[in-house]
Parts: structure tokens; sequence; C-alpha cells
């Protein structure tokens, strides 16, 4: 896993269904489900009409981290929810999976009441990179 400035990163040795599948499973064991999902070489091509490698952004949540999210203040929703990017890498059998790290993200917000939340989901969202 590596560090990114405002995330962690990981590469697989697998074409992108197979880590897409993958991660999806793994958030799965974390709590986790996904509420959106952006195909953003399809979007390119429909609206840019540009070929643009195989890349995905999963909006992850985890119900209950979200609610406690929510209830401490209303507006935390802009920040919600957790992203992962799945990615091509060089070749098609090279996948890059990225994940916003949540205490970057919700160090915007300048409350440190809410900081176990951030932690929390990064935690988790570590053990999601390690299980691939």
């Amino acid at each position: 896993m590596a560090d990114l400035a405002y995330g962690m990163q990981k590469t697989l040795p697998l074409a992108i269904d197979d880590a897409d599948a993958r991660v999806r499973a793994a958030l799965k064991d974390e709590g986790f489900g996904v509420l959106t999902e952006i195909d953003v070489r399809e979007t390119l091509k429909n609206k840019l009409d540009v070929d643009f490698r195989p890349y995905r952004i999963l909006g992850a949540c985890n119900p209950p981290l979200a609610h406690q999210a929510l209830s401490a203040e209303t507006d935390i929703g802009l920040l919600l929810p957790c992203n992962v990017v799945v990615y091509q890498g060089e070749t098609p059998d090279e996948t890059v999976v990225s994940i916003l790290d949540p205490e970057v993200q919700l160090a915007v917000t300048g409350r440190d009441d809410i900081g176990h939340l951030a932690r929390e989901v990064r935690s988790r969202m570590a053990r999601v990179l390690d299980a691939l």
C-alpha cells in the first residue's frame, strides 16, 4: 500500500473487472456498500467523444458511521460518501485502487469531535486495501 497526499493506493496484478469485484467484496467485509458508481470512461466517451482508460469511481458508505457523522453535522453529507477509484494501470492486466483518506477529507470541517470517525473509516479502508 502506498500513501498519497490525500489518499491510499495499491496496484493489483488483475484486470479491472476482477479487481473491481475484489474491492466490492473487501468493502462489504468492512461494512461498506457502494451507493454510487461513475464510469468515467463511458462518460468521457459520451460527453466528449474521447477515449480514456477504464476508470470507475465508487461511492462507498458505512451506514452506522455515516449516521454518526450526519448526526454530528448535517452538512457533512457534502463530504460523503467515501470515494474509491478503480482504474486500469499501465496494462490491461494491472489495476490501481485508490481510496480518499477520510482523515484528510473530514479535516476540512475543522471539528475535532469527529476525528474518531475519520480514524475509524481510515482504518477500515486501509484494511480494504490490505485485503486485496
